[in-house]
């Protein structure tokens, strides 16, 4: 995990930053042990805001933090992930209803363009970008429905369901109908079909967790399944 410190920001919300992205990239593995004084080191900070985000992550269900032994990665806890895709699911069922009866054509050009980028991201299989697309793509979403704080609520609890994605992206066909799904909810939202919008979103966020026996076949030492 490469990472330098803005000096322009203080220290504490990069370092959280940092390991909450390392960890839902899995470039942080489920069940690392992470020691304290050497992310200090690698960070060049002191050891209080490497607690603070451990503190947080804990909160977050990301890492599990023992007092008398070494603080881990997290597995992803399924039921978890479930819960936090039902109420994302439920928020973007209503953001794309908004969006197909406001029918904005500078929210369609701009939901266009980012669906574009995402192709050819996954083209190049390039995918810890294209899932980050994917993320802008929604992110989007809830930006032109006014509600870009709730966005950041939704990313805060998704971190299992976020790794899962991660897992679960590179299977046949997995790419594909992401983006086939982001084309159906942009075209009903272009038409202003509102029922059809959100419909689209209802099966476009089902496949991941649907997959959740297939990925714990090829990673059973990453998941809690209940």
């Amino acid at each position: 995990m490469n990472f330098t410190l803005d000096p322009t920001r203080h220290a504490a919300p990069q370092v959280l930053e940092a390991l909450r992205a390392a960890i839902v990239s899995l470039e942080l593995a489920p069940g690392l042990a992470l020691d304290r004084a050497e992310l200090a080191q690698r960070f060049g900070v002191s050891q209080t805001p490497v607690r603070d985000a451990l503190i947080r992550l804990g909160e977050e269900g990301l890492v599990v933090v023992r007092a008398q032994s070494a603080t881990q990665v997290s597995r992803i806890d399924v039921p978890a992930a479930r819960e936090s895709h039902f109420l994302r699911r439920s928020i973007e069922i209503e953001i794309a209803r908004q969006l197909a009866l406001a029918h904005d054509d500078g929210v369609i050009h701009e939901l266009t363009a980012q669906l574009a980028r995402q192709a050819e991201l996954g083209q190049r299989k390039d995918y810890p970008a294209f899932i980050a697309a994917d993320k802008e793509f929604h992110r989007l979403m809830y930006v032109a429905a006014g509600l870009p704080r709730l966005w950041a609520v939704v990313t805060r609890m998704s971190g299992h369901v976020d790794r899962l994605r991660l897992l679960h992206v590179p299977a046949q066909g997995k790419a594909d109908a992401i983006l086939d799904g982001h084309q159906a909810i942009l075209g009903a939202i272009a038409t202003g079909d509102a029922p059809a919008a959100q419909q689209a979103v209802r099966e476009h966020l089902t496949g991941t967790l649907a997959a959740v026996d297939e990925i714990a076949q090829r990673y059973p030492e990453y998941l809690i399944l209940d």
